[in-house]
């Protein structure tokens, strides 16, 4: 007897349905690489505004970053959007929760994107405006 959601026949959800596996299991091993890089390698005192200005000073920290956030997200999103399907059963209600999700999930997607991509460090701590 199989319990939960049925594996789908065809379209978007079939899409959905990999996505969600694939990108699980990558999301597994960039989150193990950065708790190993942020938490393991080095203590709370080394990581301040410095350190991650110099690993954003490098586009494979650039890219690696983004990709874990893009992943994390549209994953996070999709299993909500799966919820939703789930449990909400009335369509009016069900179009207005997922419009909602797509839209803050959108905008929160794009700031977080501008943030990784449009980021410049500093030259020092005193044209930051930092003591």
């Amino acid at each position: 007897m199989y319990v939960g959601r049925e594996r789908p026949t065809g379209g978007f959800e079939v899409f959905a349905w990999f996505f969600m596996r694939i990108s699980g299991v990558v999301l597994i091993l960039l989150v193990l690489g950065h708790l190993a890089i942020m938490h393991v390698l080095n203590t709370v005192d080394e990581i301040d505004f410095e350190f991650v200005a110099a690993r954003w000073g490098s586009p494979f920290w650039r890219t690696y970053d983004l990709v874990m956030l893009w992943l994390a997200w549209l994953h996070g999103l999709n299993g909500l959007r799966m919820v939703i399907d789930d449990y909400v059963h009335r369509k009016g209600w069900r179009a207005v929760t997922l419009t909602a999700l797509a839209l803050v999930g959108f905008v929160l997607l794009a700031m977080g994107t501008q943030i990784i991509l449009t980021f410049e460090a500093p030259t020092s701590r005193v044209t930051a405006g930092l003591p």
